[in-house]
């Protein structure tokens, strides 16, 4: 390393990031419970800082550093940027959650602001090995998470699966990662690039290499066939680490995938591809077909997760600057939809009663029509019902494969979403139409009603005016990965 052309400023943003959560993680070995808010108020103003640092650090133009291990690009800018923001949502709506349950505790604020770290890491990395470590740490910090409820046995059966499971994914990935190194004697992605554009690659080793990363991937995205772990993981967990599961996480494995995929083995193209398709088909056929039979709504919300996933894979299925910009655009969009349909789910959960069921929201609409409401844009968004935001990102990733001559793709991808729309209407007629069976008061703090709110508001807006974010999709895209 040339300590004298070191730049750190890219990874500021990181730097304060693992500083503020030292102190956060010393700090409050000396708060006791009754001050806990403390620890909330600290985590939220870390979030908060980062994103400003973040901003402020802004450069139209990929930055490369620390020995080609860290990048800073407008990808990673936009995406981190939503990510604290993301993170903070999740502190603000599970607040009340984990207090009812005895988790509002300075573990649970530190193991999210260390997956964030992981999540950071993985976004900026350019090299397999910093990859690597932002995905162990990310998935350390879940697996933890999960387990936090150790009076809670499927809480603690989901931690185990999801580690077992997430161990073997490590190890195909990592597998795949030596056979690629194998092949081109480099572990940088950039470098990776120019050995396989120049033909001297072993291209037997980097075929079979490919296959096992698209593996790992397709574990870490919860795409079929790798996508067992997540109906488990999605119910056997409490709903706060749920919603951090599905949140978050979902913006890194994203752009995770770019880097390799597109960065990395952007020439591998015409061979990634075919397998991405089959991933896609089947993740939107069984995703959607399962989630039709389930009663339990995070179980069923698990299945339309792994249905998503298979729409998300189409934007990279088109293989260029269009199809990446609109899979961006997708991802953002399903977060923000997540985080209110889970929001919601916290807010009717109390103390001694989780809202896990279908019948668990009926006569909603009676009870409070505000909150019905809310979940009715949440539900239709993901149901693709215009004019919600969830309609354009999925105009926009079958759009792009029409684009380039995908045309029975296109069409398979409009009859899932079809097929999925009944879940979704079933669950808001549920709301709508059945009797009141709890008469409970629902009592959400204000600060939640008002960001769940606006959350689920968003939605509305984005969906009759997109053509803001999806620009910036594109910009980012094309100013960050060289080989488009």
């Amino acid at each position: 390393m040339n300590w004298a052309d070191l730049n750190l400023m890219p990874a500021l943003p990181e730097m304060f990031l693992l500083g503020a959560l030292s102190v956060i993680l010393i700090l409050d070995l000396f708060i006791s419970d009754a001050k806990r808010g403390i620890t909330y108020a600290l985590s939220l103003l870390t979030l908060l800082v980062c994103a400003v640092i973040q901003v402020s650090t802004f450069e139209p133009f990929a930055t490369i550093t620390l020995s080609g291990m860290f990048v800073d690009d407008p990808l990673s800018d936009i995406v981190k940027v939503a990510m604290y923001g993301v993170t903070a949502l999740v502190l603000v709506y599970t607040r009340q959650y984990v207090k009812d349950r005895g988790l509002f505790k300075g573990e649970y604020f530190t193991l999210t602001l260390f997956a964030l770290l992981g999540m950071n890491l993985m976004v900026s990395a350019s090299n397999f090995v910093s990859l690597y470590m932002g995905l162990e740490l990310l998935s350390l910090s879940l697996y933890s998470l999960i387990a936090l409820q150790r009076d809670s046995g499927r809480a603690i059966e989901a931690a185990m699966k999801y580690f077992v499971l997430g161990a073997l994914a490590s190890g195909l990935l990592l597998y795949g990662v030596s056979m690629v190194y194998g092949a081109t004697g480099s572990l940088e992605l950039a470098k990776v690039a120019q050995a396989i554009a120049s033909g001297s690659a072993n291209q037997t080793l980097l075929v079979f290499g490919l296959v096992f990363i698209v593996a790992g991937l397709a574990f870490k995205l919860g795409a079929v066939p790798f996508h067992m772990w997540v109906p488990d993981v999605y119910q056997g967990s409490s709903t706060a680490m749920t919603l951090m599961i599905g949140a978050a996480p979902k913006l890194a494995a994203f752009v995770f995938v770019i880097r390799i995929l597109v960065q990395g083995l952007g020439e591998m193209v015409a061979d990634w591809q075919g397998m991405l398709v089959i991933l896609a088909v089947l993740s939107m056929a069984i995703g959607n077909l399962t989630a039709i039979a389930q009663t339990n709504l995070k179980r069923m919300l698990a299945y339309s997760t792994i249905s998503h996933m298979g729409f998300l894979l189409l934007g990279l299925i088109a293989g260029n600057a269009e199809g990446y910009s609109a899979a961006l655009f997708y991802v953002i969009v399903y977060v923000l939809t997540s985080l209110a349909g889970f929001g919601i789910l916290l807010g009717l959960s109390r103390a001694g009663f989780e809202c896990e069921t279908l019948d668990d929201l009926k006569g909603l609409n009676g009870r409070n029509s505000w909150y019905a409401l809310l979940m009715l844009l949440a539900l239709f968004s993901m149901a693709g019902i215009p004019p919600l935001a969830g309609f354009y990102a999925k105009f926009a990733v079958i759009q792009a494969i029409v684009n380039v001559n995908l045309l029975w793709l296109a069409i398979v991808a409009v009859l899932m979403s079809l097929i999925g729309a009944f879940y979704y209407l079933r669950a808001v007629k549920v709301m709508y139409f059945d009797d009141v069976q709890d008469h409970s008061p629902i009592t959400i703090s204000g600060d939640m009603k008002l960001v769940l709110s606006l959350n689920a508001v968003a939605l509305l807006v984005l969906g009759a005016m997109p053509e803001r974010l999806i620009a910036m999709c594109v910009e980012a895209m094309k100013q960050s990965l060289v080989v488009l």
